[in-house]
């Protein structure tokens, strides 16, 4: 990738201003009844228990992706845009057509996402991110950066430390199972890399701590006198990797190297402080590409959890447990007989197994047959259930296959700090 470049304009460069906090205090959790919450830690949906995802783009301050920035996409990369990005399963983005000139003027950026270990194995709905940042990652061929949070999972769960770094790198496992390129993708967890010198990474933490108040993170957070100082402090571990110095063996010392980092938009107001503290500290500001949640086979008001196995496809599951727990749990909007679901169709806004095909089915023309045979009532529920079974179980068993792979010393290989520049900035001599 080509050498030094200078901030693309003032939104980006060190005098940029702060970052907006839209609507007053949007960005504090809202407690009213009536409303809706989405943290990092909780979310919950208004009365009638849905997302109103028009709702938090206002009060987020990130714009829509519309059609033109798809067809960007496409005509760039040369491949068509993932499902996810075509059905606005990705449907929110801040700065992500920067990131697009970036790539079209042959300036580099990096991809940044991460995973929180608190379980075994992990659900579909923990999937979403990777496949799209897989897709991303062979699209562009960047750079990945990885965070697997274990200090968190500590300071929030109460997990002992020595378990939460083993759920690390048994999630790790699953991550890798995804695809990603071991020559441009370094996972870490943060107790091991910033154990082990971690590069830059904890000056940038410590860089971006000394830039937030207490009342700052209270306001975008919620935090409480009842907090402890471990939570308060966490934000700047998160952020610390959208900088590229946290990465001294992948970038060297430049600081002009862009991230994008794609994630569920529950994890916006980390980055909404994280642009805001960049220009501070000399850093351009990190640009999000945002997914809407996955639901729980419950429908939209039920809650994914590692400790209710009837909530979720895990990637652990075999065909049988797939199969019954999509015929058993998986909400639907048809109707409660035969007679009425052909009379009145269903109900494809609630219909969670609709929603599953649009998350999973690749073929679209089938999905817009499925969409009108279903919502007409012309398909039974059982018959769209079908679909879906094989589908999923077709993927877990591809997964369950690629992560049998994952030996210690490939995951050991995936979070090694092992000189990587040539690979991360070709051009550049490995350091």
């Amino acid at each position: 990738m080509p050498t030094q470049f200078p901030p693309a304009d003032t939104h980006t460069s060190a005098q940029s201003p702060p970052e907006p906090q839209s609507n007053g205090d949007a960005d504090a959790p809202d407690t009213r009844q009536d409303s809706q919450v989405v943290t990092p830690w909780d979310v919950s949906g208004g009365t009638d228990g849905k997302i109103d995802y028009d709702k938090l783009i206002r009060e987020f301050g990130v714009t829509s992706i519309d059609e033109s920035l798809v067809q960007r996409v496409e005509r760039l990369t040369g491949k068509p845009a993932h499902p996810f990005l075509k059905r606005h399963i990705f449907f929110s983005h801040r700065d992500f057509a920067e990131i697009l000139d970036c790539y079209e003027k042959k300036i580099p950026f990096y991809l940044y996402t991460g995973r929180g270990p608190s379980s075994e194995a992990l659900h579909l709905g923990h999937l979403i991110p990777f496949m799209f940042t897989q897709y991303l990652q062979e699209a562009f061929q960047v750079p990945l950066v990885i965070q697997l949070t274990d200090d968190e999972k500590a300071l929030w769960r109460g997990l002992d430390i020595k378990e939460s770094q083993r759920l690390a790198r048994e999630n790790c496992k699953d991550i890798i199972a995804c695809g990603f390129d071991v020559n441009r993708t370094f996972i870490f967890s943060d107790f091991g890399y910033m154990g082990n010198g971690g590069g830059g990474f904890y000056e940038n933490i410590v860089s971006i701590q000394r830039a937030v108040t207490m009342n700052q993170v209270r306001g975008i957070f919620g935090f409480t006198m009842e907090s402890n100082i471990g939570k308060i402090a966490f934000p700047a571990v998160q952020a610390a990797p959208s900088f590229p110095t946290s990465f001294p063996h992948m970038f060297g010392t430049r600081r002009d190297i862009r991230c994008l980092i794609p994630c569920a938009i529950d994890q916006d107001p980390y980055f909404r402080m994280t642009r805001d503290v960049a220009p501070r500290i000399g850093y351009l500001k990190p640009a999000l590409i945002e997914s809407r949640f996955f639901p729980a086979l419950q429908g939209e008001t039920g809650k994914m959890s590692a400790s209710d196995t009837t909530s979720a496809i895990f990637t652990s599951d075999t065909p049988k447990q797939i199969k019954d727990k999509v015929n058993r749990y998986a909400f639907s909007g048809g109707g409660a007989t035969v007679e009425e679901h052909r009379a009145k169709g269903c109900n494809l806004a609630v219909d969670v197994t609709w929603k599953y095909l649009n998350f999973f089915m690749n073929d679209d023309k089938k999905l817009k047959h499925i969409e009108s045979e279903y919502g007409s009532g012309r398909m039974l529920t059982g018959e769209a259930k079908a679909e879906l079974v094989k589908i999923l179980q077709g993927i877990v068993a591809r997964h369950q296959e690629a992560r049998a792979l994952v030996t210690d010393s490939v995951v050991d290989a995936f979070m090694a700090v092992r000189p990587m520049q040539k690979h991360c900035l070709p051009g550049t001599a490995a350091a």
